[in-house]
């Protein structure tokens, strides 16, 4: 039990499921928006999520074993190859292993979504390898990883001769938008929770430049502009089935509410429990995802 939990851990297998999710509303409301429907095509559907997981999965184990050091100094506790639950050696052939099967799943979708994963499996890479000391590009990479899911859902359901990102509901792209958002605050968050280790090993990071306080102001930021395009399709018709949809309205509510008692810690407490506040985030993020995907049944 303790190595299959180190595993959990190494592949972030929590994040694999927001992925998906992220797919799923993406394929439902361009299925919506072409189709007038729901039908969603089962076998891209589960291609894709084996996409998601095993790309997921495989560059996190890439970026702890990158990270090792780093994480070493930074006491990260919750990594397994720093408690030594796994060698690096195990994360390397768990990359080596995943990695290139999330891109044959992505292959059989159709060839706009093998190529949203081509590239982005490429920039993961990079990123784990080589970027990764520059945070100011780290934050921004990150953010993107958690906004492309819903275009590549999007994409799904486009027919396995697809090669156009026009038929895209428009709506898909706010909602990623949204979630970019998010995602660079909770990134901003990280790097302040990583500073001293970040200091040592000299990598870039908003808080070397402009200092923690400050960082957390911009964290707040971006948290607060994702809360405001999160009402746009409640308000807006051109959102479709989000529109005056109540559901998604509450249940959004829930996620603008956790988000902006975040964004006050951050911004009025001297030292805010980071740690705490980036778990609390995610789950205030999962929650937004069940509101764009509970929001698409009942609207629909």
């Amino acid at each position: 039990m303790k190595k299959l939990k180190a595993i959990w851990e190494l592949m972030r297998l929590e994040h694999g499921v927001m992925l998906f999710i992220a797919i799923l509303i993406g394929s439902l409301i361009s299925q919506k928006t072409l189709f007038d429907n729901l039908n969603l095509p089962l076998l891209n559907i589960f291609l894709t999520f084996f996409t998601a997981l095993f790309l997921e999965t495989s560059t996190f184990a890439l970026n702890d074993y990158y990270d090792l050091e780093i994480d070493r100094i930074n006491k990260r506790t919750d990594r397994p190859l720093v408690r030594g639950d796994l060698s690096p050696k195990t994360a390397l052939n768990l990359f080596y292993l995943l990695f290139p099967l999330g891109l044959l799943c992505s292959y059989f979708v159709n060839m706009t979504c093998f190529l949203i994963a081509l590239i982005t499996a490429l920039i993961s890479v990079l990123y784990d390898a080589k970027m990764k000391k520059i945070k100011l590009i780290g934050n921004f990479y990150i953010a993107y990883i958690m906004a492309i899911p819903f275009v590549f859902g999007g994409v799904t359901v486009l027919g396995n001769s697809a090669f156009s990102l026009e038929a895209i509901n428009p709506a898909i792209y706010i909602i990623a938008l949204i979630a970019f958002l998010a995602g660079v605050g909770r990134e901003i968050m990280k790097d302040v929770m990583d500073f001293e280790g970040d200091k040592r090993q000299g990598v870039k990071s908003f808080p070397r430049y402009i200092g923690i306080r400050a960082s957390n102001g911009i964290a707040a930021s971006f948290y607060l502009w994702a809360i405001a395009l999160s009402f746009l399709p409640f308000f807006l018709a051109s959102f479709g089935v989000y529109y005056q949809n109540i559901t998604y309205f509450i249940l959004v509510f829930i996620t603008d509410t956790m988000l902006l008692s975040t964004c006050l810690q951050l911004v009025f407490k001297k030292q805010p429990n980071m740690k705490f506040h980036r778990k609390y985030t995610l789950a205030a993020l999962f929650i937004g995802l069940l509101a764009f995907l509970v929001g698409a049944f009942i609207g629909g």
